[in-house]
């Protein structure tokens, strides 16, 4: 008996050595170094294109020579559909390596996504609005209300009820926004259209959840048909939009309109749009949902950081509170939903699961 325990003991730690006792769940012999490495290497992709992507918008609206954020927004609406496209030939040129849905317009389609592309547009445009008016640093507060809003909302239109650990959570949110509005307000660098605008992206974040569960069943339930339906109406919608606040006006004054660099900074706005919404996914795929969101708390954290130090700001140890209340009471929400889920009997499957998370499940936009 002894010597069986000793044998199987030895074996054990033989398998330790080797790294061969964390395979991965799918049985294909990947090393626990292995798969570190890998979902490392997911996570910093997902950081790097979420950051730059952000650093890259405010960029972009910040140019003072050209008020056009409506004609930013619906360039890379453009791009998006074009790369969607793209994707759709690649697949089938090399259906091993690439694996995208085939998208064929369809009029009746579209007309059943558009109530939700409205949604979309306003998300879009009010996030760039806020990131144009309070920029990078202050961010992440100005957008953070997010969480509350989707609580509210889900109240109001779903009558779902909230867990009173949650609506705590959704409290030290509610109270790090406010702080950092005072604490913005007291270096003289508050912007309240940008707070406004925040608001109001943060409350079309949680209507467009909402309204993407209506209209999944539209697109067979495939993210990517989705995104492409909504890019597809947005492009049409913002035409008017683009006409009626006169940035046509402005384009037409735009000294750089035929600056190569200028519409590559711009391409590659619409680029990154379009990755964050793969590199989400990946970060789920090879992590989980709630690792995915304490994922994005730290990032949006290093994102604040980044821009204080880059633009050589000084902020109070009040200013910095607020944002910490912001990404604990998200992160702690988070956790609570993650809870109340494990608790309550799921018919997806988890592996199924993953792959079709709305946008807002698996991130705001990656930011």
């Amino acid at each position: 008996m002894n010597n069986r325990t000793q044998l199987k003991r030895s074996s054990i730690l033989r398998m330790a050595l080797a790294g061969s006792e964390t395979m991965n769940p799918d049985g294909d012999g990947e090393t626990f170094i292995l798969r570190a490495v890998r979902i490392g290497a997911v996570v910093a992709l997902y950081w790097f294109v979420s950051i730059t992507m952000v650093f890259l918008n405010s960029y972009l609206l910040d140019n003072r020579e050209l008020d056009a954020p409506l004609f930013v927004t619906f360039y890379q609406c453009l791009v998006t559909v074009g790369l969607c496209w793209l994707m759709q030939l690649l697949s089938k040129v090399c259906p091993g390596l690439i694996d995208f849905p085939s998208v064929k317009f369809d009029l009746k389609t579209s007309r059943e996504v558009l109530p939700l592309s409205i949604v979309f547009i306003g998300m879009i445009t009010f996030n760039n609005l806020c990131l144009k008016h309070v920029g990078v640093a202050f961010y992440t507060v100005g957008r953070s209300l997010s969480t509350v809003f989707n609580v509210l909302l889900s109240y109001i239109i779903l009558k779902q009820t909230t867990s009173l650990q949650a609506i705590m959570c959704c409290g030290v949110i509610l109270g790090g926004f406010w702080l950092g509005v005072d604490q913005e307000g007291m270096t003289g660098n508050l912007s309240w259209t940008g707070v406004f605008f925040g608001v109001l992206a943060s409350a079309c974040v949680s209507l467009n959840a909402i309204f993407t569960k209506k209209v999944m069943p539209a697109v067979e339930g495939n993210i990517w048909k989705l995104s492409y339906y909504n890019n597809i109406n947005a492009c049409v919608l913002f035409l008017p939009l683009i006409l009626l606040f006169g940035e046509l006006g402005s384009l037409a004054s735009f000294s750089h309109s035929s600056d190569l660099k200028f519409w590559g900074m711009m391409t590659l706005g619409g680029v990154f749009g379009f990755a964050i919404g793969y590199v989400t996914g990946l970060q789920i795929k090879f992590t989980s949902p709630l690792t995915h969101n304490v994922s994005g708390t730290a990032k949006a954290c290093a994102q604040t950081v980044i821009a204080v130090v880059y633009n050589s700001s000084s902020k109070s140890l009040l200013w910095w509170t607020s944002n910490l209340m912001v990404l604990v009471g998200s992160s702690a929400y988070t956790w609570v939903k993650s809870l109340e889920m494990k608790k309550t009997p799921q018919r997806v499957p988890p592996d199924s699961a993953k792959e079709k998370l709305l946008p807002e499940e698996k991130g705001n936009l990656g930011v």
